[in-house]
């Protein structure tokens, strides 16, 4: 061997141990996040509730591609203000509520957790209704028996809680994967042109009449039980061990984990959104059909696409109101106990819910106006979660070093300013439509 050839075989080993290196540090990686993932995928289903349904639907039936730059926007806010309330659980030990209780005098408390309650319960009558449509149109059954099966479905659901919280995410993350697929089947059946959207995600376009569309997909966009919920779920990530050391001892480790999570969950959630809006926009914009319900969108979809199409819609529906019904009560028990301080079983929880939701079936309430309503509902709640989130991620004597940068409270600032003031136009609207 020349000495040349020497130095080439010296380099080629070299290079494969740098290689083989990064190989184990990636896989070191992988392993010590995966256990972690999670907590932002319980968090993601609201992004995925049947009252973004409804608002994806009509956004692109009536309007085409030319509303999806909404959706990349209020993705970038919503992954914000979500990680935001992880950073919070994650420094102080406390959900959101559990803070409120503590920094707040018992009287703002009592106002908050009234507000947040009622909120809670107008979404997941919503919620709850996706779900026993979901049951209604695949299994051809009336309403009233629908939602008694997806009430019995939802309480089967929280009752793996007593086997771990663990085997609770198992069965959301698996709903949510269900509710992608199906998307994927509906895009490939619908056939889009790339070319026509892509473009309108980046671009802001505001069609004529669109601005109240727009103004619905952004004004749902960060959900006050989404941040409550957020706080609460990231506490589970505590007894985690990575080489033997548990993970809460490094904050600064367990909070970039917890963005990745949100990255993670929170896009997928969008991509869910887009699809829905893309598929609605690639049929029924395509045929001049404005959809206006949930009913009419299964009902055309079986001419437009064949009857895969529209069971799939289905399978996909009844996943997203499951998953969400199931999120929405976890996320009512972490208000009622930091709020409160009062513990109830969540199947109890679940139960008391429900009543509203059968009462709205029971008399045939119109579903778009219960979608309208429940997003009435949010908006009014809203600032009531985000306002304090805001000041107490950025106060030093709570967070200490790990306190919201202040590039990073300004943007959160500036998104809530922003969600706020399109909160208050869609209630106004939204009002006029009851």
């Amino acid at each position: 061997m020349t000495p040349l050839e020497f130095i080439k075989a010296l380099r080629a080993e070299e290079r494969l141990r740098e290689s083989s290196k990064h190989v184990k540090e990636r896989a070191a990686f992988i392993r010590d996040v995966l256990p972690y993932l999670g907590p932002a995928f319980l968090v993601s289903v609201g992004y995925m509730d049947p009252g973004n349904w409804g608002t994806d639907l009509e956004a692109g039936s009536r309007f085409g591609y030319h509303l999806l730059w909404v959706l990349f926007i209020s993705n970038l806010m919503a992954i914000l203000l979500q990680t935001m309330a992880a950073r919070l659980g994650i420094v102080t030990g406390h959900t959101l509520a559990e803070t409120c209780r503590l920094e707040f005098s018992r009287p703002v408390n009592l106002v908050l957790y009234i507000i947040s309650e009622m909120a809670m319960m107008a979404t997941d009558i919503a919620e709850f209704l996706g779900a026993a449509i979901g049951f209604n149109i695949l299994l051809g059954i009336p309403m009233m028996f629908a939602a008694v099966l997806a009430a019995f479905a939802v309480i089967i659901i929280l009752a793996l809680y007593r086997f771990g919280y663990r085997i609770v995410e198992y069965v959301i993350i698996a709903l949510v994967a269900t509710i992608g697929l199906s998307y994927v089947v509906e895009l490939f059946l619908a056939q889009p042109q790339l070319s026509y959207f892509v473009p309108s995600i980046f671009v802001p376009r505001l069609p004529a009449e669109g601005l109240y569309v727009a103004i619905g997909m952004l004004g749902a966009t960060v959900m006050p039980h989404n941040l409550f919920l957020h706080s609460g779920v990231i506490q589970t990530r505590k007894s985690i061990m990575v080489n033997g050391v548990p993970i809460h001892e490094s904050k600064k480790r367990l909070m970039r984990l917890a963005t990745i999570d949100s990255f993670f969950a929170l896009n997928s959630a969008w991509l869910v959104n887009s699809a829905i809006l893309i598929m609605s926009a690639a049929v029924f914009f395509k045929e001049g059909i404005p959809i206006t319900s949930i009913h009419e969108a299964h009902r055309t979809l079986t001419p437009l696409l064949g009857g895969l199409s529209s069971t799939v819609f289905a399978i996909a529906l009844l996943s997203s109101g499951l998953s969400s019904s199931t999120t929405g009560t976890i996320a009512g028990q972490i208000v009622l106990d930091g709020f409160l301080n009062i513990k109830m079983n969540l199947w109890v929880r679940r139960i008391i819910t429900i009543l509203p939701a059968l009462i709205v079936i029971y008399l045939g309430w119109d579903e778009i106006k219960v979608l309208v309503f429940s997003q009435v509902a949010l908006s009014l709640a809203l600032p009531f979660a985000v306002i304090p989130l805001i000041m107490f991620t950025h106060s030093k004597r709570l967070m200490g070093t790990h306190r919201s940068p202040l590039v990073i409270h300004w943007l959160a600032i500036a998104s809530a300013a922003l969600i706020l003031f399109l909160n208050a136009l869609l209630i106004s609207e939204a009002l006029g439509k009851l």
